[in-house]
């Protein structure tokens, strides 16, 4: 991987860029919060104690650390601490995520295994995690509770889950995009962009390293009993809703060690993530090894699919045009870096709902609103729902801008 520059000064034009660029350059922004508050659980979120006395570094050789960081086996405990300013995730994860108990019909189908709704459940709340990593083909993260325990098992092309609560297991082929025996595309239902270590973490936050960020070396920190140097991000944009990144990196091996996300508003973190206890030595083969307990119900993903799929055939068939997917290509973005937005259009071609217009029950609609704030301006009337980091503008054509971005912000790139 090539290392990156430190940021240059640039003005921000509030145009539209061309090409995959500029697409990439707004996901960053959302991705250092999607991938920290959705795929996390492959990576760390930790205590720091005490300030060591470390040679000094500059942000670009810190950088290059990372970058050439040989890890590629690690065990330990995680604490993820997520405050996105929304409601606890537990009871709907399984309803946002499509899976999970929280999805199974009358005839009990689903699986409260299914990884989509245990995953979700980290987007709120503080939670702590035991993984385990041995390379790109076995990873280990287990959700620890009081009296349960979720784990999620990749073991070469096989990735198993476990929910000990409920004795239930789903099981799928690991996504790699490759044919499995049966033929075809393996199809897991599981995320497939899941970090399997600390350092695919650490480059999803370095990707936004460009000329609209600042890059410095902070000092130094002792995370999990090792000693380490900070690395702090900034957005140089005004309108961006992030404040700064920090992230911990081991002095000896470039892993980081801790990533923390503050939001421009101030307060406490959005993301906290790190190692309460880290062991670098190659975790046992055993670690990977799962099998159905006695009497566990297990769920095949191939299976479950292709129910899905003839479920989303027959909606589509009644729906007709109301079903049709949405066009990525279309999605446009709008200025650059930090404080990009992304514009696209809802199918159908009309927004939400809105008080008086009969479409929704009053209680509904009344919870509805109660999520948003309306707002008016040269492109008519919308509903701005807000997070402390992203923030979206649904206008009532049906016209959707989100980012990481302030709600003037996105007033401002729907008047243009």
């Amino acid at each position: 991987m090539a290392p990156y520059e430190p940021a240059q000064d640039t003005s921000d034009t509030g145009e539209p860029r061309a090409g995959r660029r500029k697409a990439a350059r707004y996901v960053v922004p959302v991705a250092v919060a999607g991938v920290a508050a959705a795929t996390i659980g492959l990576v760390p979120a930790l205590a720091t104690s005490g300030d060591p006395d470390l040679p000094d570094i500059t942000a670009q050789e810190l950088i290059e650390k990372v970058a050439s960081s040989k890890t590629q086996q690690l065990s330990g405990n995680v604490k993820i601490s997520t405050d996105l300013g929304l409601p606890s995730m537990d009871g709907m994860a399984g309803g946002l995520a499509g899976g999970g108990s929280a999805d199974r019909g009358e005839d009990g189908e689903g699986s409260a295994a299914d990884p989509k709704a245990k995953l979700m459940e980290l987007a709120s709340g503080t939670h702590t995690l035991r993984v385990a990593v041995d390379g790109p083909d076995k990873q280990k993260v287990s959700v620890l509770d009081d009296a349960a325990e979720y784990s999620l098992i990749h073991n070469g092309d096989e990735l198993w889950a476990y929910d000990s609560a409920s004795n239930e297991a789903y099981h799928a082929k690991a996504p790699d995009g490759g044919a499995h025996k049966g033929g075809g595309k393996r199809d897991s239902k599981v995320p497939e962009d899941l970090p399997s270590t600390p350092q695919d973490f650490a480059d999803q936050a370095l990707k936004a390293v460009d000329e609209t960020t600042s890059v410095e070396a902070d000092g130094t920190a002792q995370v999990a009993g090792r000693d380490a140097y900070r690395l702090v991000i900034k957005p140089k944009q005004s309108g961006s809703t992030v404040g700064q990144i920090t992230v911990a990196v081991d002095a000896e091996t470039g892993t980081p060690l801790k990533f923390t996300l503050t939001p421009a508003s101030g307060g406490a973190a959005v993301v906290d993530v790190g190692f309460t206890k880290v062991d670098f030595d190659k975790p046992s083969a055993s670690t990977f090894d799962f099998a159905p307990p006695k009497g566990a119900k297990v769920t095949e993903a191939d299976d479950e699919a292709e129910g899905r799929a003839a479920e989303d055939a027959e909606d589509k068939a009644k729906g007709g045009k109301e079903f049709e997917e949405q066009d990525l290509n279309d999605l446009k973005v709008i200025g650059e870096g930090w404080s990009s937005i992304a514009e696209l259009k809802l199918p159908g071609g009309q927004g939400l709902p809105t008080a008086g217009s009969g479409d929704v029950p009053p209680d509904a609609q009344k919870l509805l609103d109660s999520l948003g704030d309306r707002v008016d301006g040269k492109f008519g009337s919308g509903t701005v729902f807000s997070t402390r980091l992203i923030n979206a503008l649904v206008t009532d054509d049906g016209t959707v801008y989100v980012g990481a971005v302030t709600k003037d912000a996105l007033v401002k790139a729907a008047n243009r």
